[in-house]
């Protein structure tokens, strides 16, 4: 799936500057003994220090700047099956609570891949204004594999990015077998091996999740999870259930769904949402979609087509390409109010330029002025995770998947007969490291809240509904078309519920709902 901080990049402004100092944290105070072995890594001391140091991007050294936040690394096994061989690290970055403090709120934004400490960082006027940055510390972290956390993924470079050979995702995904073996071949050698490259997946980042709440003196996690979040936050409950004090997820990804049927019921949800941008621009005699909205596929397909063989210019030299153009408008589909800048970029796109939609191509990847990757969503981790997570696809299976996702999205279709599909994890070193489904429902766990909008492109409605009752927690439904909405100040119903569940654990009445 696609990454929250996509969402949240308009939510950026200026943090006001509070000095904090380097400072150790507390003494584990474990309600439960470490699992066995591992004692040395729930009792470590983390002493947090300035953040400049941990930037890995552009966008990074701006957010980390603000002597605000402080940060720290966590040693984890590399290997949990063998915790004396070698060892990781996680970053983390902390927003100190300003008040009296119940304790630590760590926090995942999604992705996967998506980097904790960028989007902590993001939302620091949410910590500096808010009840829940008063009553916690709250903990934006790096999962193995992403950002300032070690080992990082590494498969393509920033130049490499830029010429768009990294696997689309949404093409599904890479035209043959001697491609996959390539992507395989280069995200092996430059992580650092295949002991790296395969420690990345899911079920070791929840492992290490429990070491942090050991290390940061929490005998109960609370945990905010969004988008992909949902997937840690689930398996988190299933594994360490009695370690859980709260949790709140937002924007859930079907847990009862395999990832190819996820898949398909994003591409509905795509077209739905550039329904809805058609019907409201065809009242505009300028809208770039036309004035008919039943034609408005069709005027899409006319305007990004043609990318395929003449990228448009832009004035940074660069030029917009058609996959370029589609994770542009993809990604902006997320959040309604970033839907008329897709129509500001189609306008300049049938004029012949392509600077705004490369400019929100690169957002959403977080490319910096500087021609840097990084910050909001390392997009080689995200393919590592995904290999590590999810089941290998035959090249029929994924040929059939790109052939359904084009007719449940007619306005992404390349309009070229479909090559074979093959999958862009076949080649990988080592098979998946998680168990499916990542959650059936047998858990054991206080209440939760899971936060779910109506329209919702990135994880339709269907997954929070499926969530919370195999949590068996509650339902806050939100009426709208956004991809995450909790403590984005956007919906004040929205921000009151989730802020009363995590600092009193007061669940709303069953049917809540609010509205954006």
């Amino acid at each position: 799936m696609f990454p929250v901080r996509s969402t949240v990049a308009a939510a950026r402004v200026a943090a006001s500057l509070v000095l904090v100092g380097a400072c150790a944290a507390p003494a584990a105070q474990i309600g439960s003994p470490p699992p066995s072995g591992l004692a040395e890594f729930y009792g470590q001391q983390v002493v947090f220090e300035p953040c400049a140091p941990y930037a890995t991007s552009a966008i990074d050294e701006r957010l980390y700047a603000n002597s605000r936040f402080d940060c720290a690394r966590v040693h984890v096994p590399l290997d949990y099956a063998d915790p004396d061989g070698p060892r990781g690290e996680v970053a983390l970055l902390r927003a100190e609570a300003r008040g009296e403090k119940i304790g630590s709120l760590l926090v995942n934004p999604g992705g996967p891949g998506g980097s904790g400490m960028n989007f902590v960082a993001t939302l620091g006027p949410v910590w500096d204004n808010g009840p829940v940055g008063e009553r916690f510390d709250v903990i934006g972290f790096d999962p193995r594999g992403v950002g300032a956390s070690t080992p990082r993924v590494e498969c393509f470079t920033d130049a490499e990015t830029d010429a768009g050979e990294p696997p689309a995702a949404y093409l599904f995904d890479v035209p043959d077998e001697q491609a996959a073996a390539e992507v395989a071949r280069r995200c092996t050698e430059r992580t650092g091996g295949v002991d790296a490259l395969t420690s990345v997946g899911s079920a070791d980042v929840v492992r290490d999740m429990d070491v942090l709440r050991g290390v940061l003196g929490d005998e109960k996690l609370s945990y905010l999870g969004y988008s992909y979040g949902s997937e840690l936050g689930g398996m988190y409950a299933d594994v360490f259930g009695r370690n859980l004090r709260a949790m709140v997820i937002d924007g859930a990804v079907d847990p009862e769904r395999s990832e190819a049927d996820f898949r398909l019921t994003q591409f509905v949800a795509f077209q739905r949402a550039f329904d809805e941008l058609a019907v409201s621009c065809a009242a505009d005699a300028a809208c770039p979609l036309g004035t008919d909205p039943a034609r408005a596929t069709a005027a899409f397909q006319d305007l990004v087509r043609p990318l395929q063989d003449r990228p448009a210019p832009t004035a940074g030299g660069r030029a917009l390409t058609y996959p370029d153009a589609i994770q542009a408008v993809q990604t902006a589909l997320f959040a309604e109010n970033q839907r008329p800048m897709i129509l500001h970029g189609l306008a300049e796109l049938s004029a012949g330029r392509g600077d705004i939609l490369l400019g929100m191509r690169d957002a959403a990847l977080g490319r910096g002025p500087d021609g840097r990757y990084g910050g909001g969503l390392n997009i080689d981790a995200n393919l590592a995770i995904r290999c590590m997570d999810n089941p290998r696809r035959s090249p029929e299976v994924n040929t059939e998947l790109a052939r359904q996702a084009r007719a449940a999205a007619p306005f992404l279709d390349p309009g070229r007969s479909p090559a074979p599909a093959h999958y862009e994890c076949a080649a990988w070193p080592e098979p998946p490291s998680r168990d499916l489904p990542w959650l059936d429902g047998d858990v054991d766990v206080p209440p939760t809240l899971t936060v779910s909008v109506t329209g919702d492109p990135g994880t339709p409605h269907q997954g929070g509904i499926t969530l919370a009752r195999l949590l068996g927690g509650s339902l806050l439904t939100v009426e709208g078309a956004q991809h995450g909405v909790a403590l984005f100040g956007q919906s004040t119903c929205v921000d009151q519920t989730v802020t009363e569940y995590l600092i009193d654990l007061r669940t709303p009445p069953a049917g809540a709902r609010c509205t954006l």
